[in-house]
């Protein structure tokens, strides 16, 4: 029960890694809101969780993140944790082919919404002198793939963010940390592969030394341990959890 008496937002949070995410916050005791642009999905989630909110959010929308900001104070009466999961890519190709609507989802998505939560949440933690926030990037930030420039340039503006956001707020008393996953059995894998097949899996984890995927409880279990008093020392980091991918 590390997270026990803490509230957290965790945007993207009804599938994927989010999800796993928010499974693992609840199971530490936290309370939950799983913000997320598929409301109907966000809903059935926190419909098995008494400690668990659903809200439905577009993060790339300044009005809606407020929204969700207002909501989570509403609800729980503060907000501990932050977690800016939700992120989209691109489809692979030659960086020259991608077009400008693929471009903008992508900066809207993986990158304005870092930018509007901070705008909607940093002044609450501020007040409080603590909080934490917790950005999700990849090792595309890191060891960048050919034909996912622009996603790479995405995560790689997260970690940097993240580095810069931790260095202003530490003062005020807020960490902020960044995880940096390889691809996972999430709904963005096959966008990430171009297609799903045996043979472009076997191609993919040939790259990665433990010989697997990350998953939602993987993501889970790090993200809990940022996030809690256990890592009170820890800020600014970007944590791999990528089975030795950027070795």
């Amino acid at each position: 029960m590390r997270l026990n008496g803490t509230t957290a937002i965790v945007t993207g949070g009804a599938s994927g890694f989010g999800a796993g995410i928010v499974e693992k916050f609840l199971a530490e005791g936290a309370r939950v809101m799983i913000a997320d642009i598929n409301g109907e999905a966000a809903a059935n989630l926190a419909a098995r969780h008494d400690a668990a909110i659903a809200q439905t959010v577009d993060v790339g929308d300044a009005a809606s993140v407020r929204a969700m900001a207002s909501a989570a104070l509403e609800g729980f009466g503060q907000v501990d944790i932050l977690v800016n999961n939700a992120g989209v890519t691109h489809l692979p190709a030659p960086m020259e082919d991608i077009g400008e609507d693929d471009f903008d989802r992508v900066c809207r998505v993986n990158m304005k919404s870092v930018y509007l939560s901070a705008r909607a949440l940093v002044a609450h933690m501020k007040s409080r002198r603590t909080g934490t926030i917790l950005n999700i990037a990849s090792t595309a930030g890191l060891s960048p793939r050919p034909n996912l420039s622009w996603y790479n340039a995405s995560k790689g503006w997260v970690i940097t963010a993240t580095r810069a956001m931790a260095v202003e707020l530490a003062p005020h008393g807020i960490r902020v940390n960044a995880l940096a996953p390889v691809a996972g059995e999430t709904p963005l894998l096959k966008s990430f592969m171009s297609e799903d097949t045996p043979e472009m899996r076997a191609r993919f984890l040939s790259t990665i030394p433990l010989g697997r995927f990350s998953t939602p409880s993987d993501m889970g279990n790090a993200a809990a341990f940022l996030c809690s008093q256990e890592a009170s020392m820890i800020t600014g980091v970007a944590l791999e959890v990528d089975g030795g991918r950027c070795i």
